[in-house]
């Protein structure tokens, strides 16, 4: 895909913005184990950066799913991993389906203010019981007048414990486990706009923030829900096409997954060769082996292959194809990419590799959610055997 100038503005003024308000606070928020994602999400607002894709009217700016990507990849600029994956929840993970299939008035509520930057949004899929398998998934909203009364559990979710708005997968029906499910907008705090020091919504209680062995600046928390009452007006669409639409919103989750792991890569083995080459043994430099040379090349040539394959995949979706294929390799190739590249880069630092605030060991850390979040290695190879006819579709 050819680049255009506007896109490339964006790459830069998100660039300046991650050099001057996120890159200098990293070491300090990964040691807090959590970041101000209502400060740093409106200074990206401020910037119309958190609507790329959206719909004008809501603040957004009508683009192509080309900039989200231009997004993602620059956000890879970023020293760890949890400060993009919170800013891609916002734009890329909890708002899709909203934008897409959403009321006016629930995008008013809830998209603009996200869009702004004055309202932080999380996605809550996966349970205790239920990650990878999204239709196992026990959540449910009974009516009860003109409202849903939610009981359930929420785990691994991303910005949960700052969040003001949740975009809710949930149970609404009896039916086949394909077919009973739907989006539901749940507000996480009383009022609007209350932020983490906001009073929480009646019946909904943090049970735990949950301690990773990457992503530390990530909040993530596992939520209870106890007769959440939320007006049905806040359901996304249709009932009962919530696994649909969700699925559909996993499209852009992996593509975005892969763009925004190609920066991160490509720094890591940058920063592996600048280690190599002053690195001094043997009477000559780590660096001057030609196997050191010759594995790094190796790596270089995997990333920019992901590479091509992600913007191909890009492409195909703006064209307005199903990418579920596509996406789904994309999301495979760079989780074990991040896993490789990472691995075979601290071997080469030796001990330097080994230490709490080496870069590449960070990558290490947070590289390793990517082949289990928003979908498993082993789901994405189902999904793509199914697409290739060798496995059956749900009902096959």
């Amino acid at each position: 895909m050819q680049l255009t100038h506007d896109h490339e503005q964006i790459r830069d003024t998100l660039k300046r913005y991650i050099d001057e308000h996120i890159n200098p606070h990293v070491d300090e928020w990964e040691e807090a184990e959590i970041f101000p994602a209502h400060q740093v999400f409106k200074g990206l607002g401020d910037l119309g950066l958190l609507g790329l894709t959206k719909p004008v009217e809501y603040g957004g700016m009508g683009l192509d799913y080309s900039y989200s990507m231009v997004m993602a990849e620059t956000l890879g600029l970023i020293k760890c991993g949890g400060v993009p994956m919170a800013i891609g929840v916002q734009t890329d993970m909890c708002t899709p389906a909203l934008a897409r299939f959403g009321s006016d008035a629930l995008k008013r509520e809830f998209l603009a203010p996200a869009i702004a930057g004055d309202m932080v949004g999380c996605i809550g899929v996966s349970e205790p019981g239920a990650g990878s398998d999204v239709s196992a998934i026990k959540s449910v909203a009974r009516k009860d007048g003109d409202d849903y009364l939610i009981t359930g559990q929420k785990m691994w979710i991303t910005n949960s414990l700052q969040a003001d708005w949740m975009c809710m997968l949930v149970n609404t029906g009896d039916g086949p486990v394909h077919k009973n499910k739907s989006l539901v907008m749940v507000p996480m705090r009383e009022g609007t706009g209350k932020g983490p020091d906001g009073k929480l919504t009646k019946g909904i209680s943090v049970a735990k923030k949950i301690r990773k062995i990457g992503m530390d600046s990530s909040d993530t928390g596992l939520i209870y829900f106890d007769e959440v009452r939320v007006p049905q007006r806040n359901l996304i669409g249709q009932e009962s096409q919530g696994f649909i639409y969700q699925m559909q919103q996993f499209q852009e989750e992996r593509l975005w997954a892969g763009a925004n792991s190609l920066s991160a890569l490509d720094d890591c083995i940058r920063e592996t060769i600048e280690w190599a080459r002053e690195r001094k043994m043997f009477g000559a430099t780590l660096l001057d082996q030609q196997w050191v040379q010759f594995k790094l090349v190796e790596l270089q040539t995997e990333v920019e292959a992901l590479r091509a394959l992600t913007w191909r995949a890009g492409e195909r979706y703006i064209a307005g194809d199903d990418v579920l294929q596509w996406a789904s390799m994309v999301k495979l190739k760079a989780g074990r990419l991040m896993r490789q590249v990472s691995d075979t880069c601290l071997q080469f630092w030796g001990g330097m590799g080994f230490t709490l605030d080496n870069r590449v060991a960070r990558l290490y850390r947070d590289g390793r959610l990517a082949s289990i979040g928003g979908g498993a290695d082993e789901v994405m190879m189902g999904i793509i055997a199914k697409t290739m006819g060798m496995a059956k579709r749900p009902g096959g």
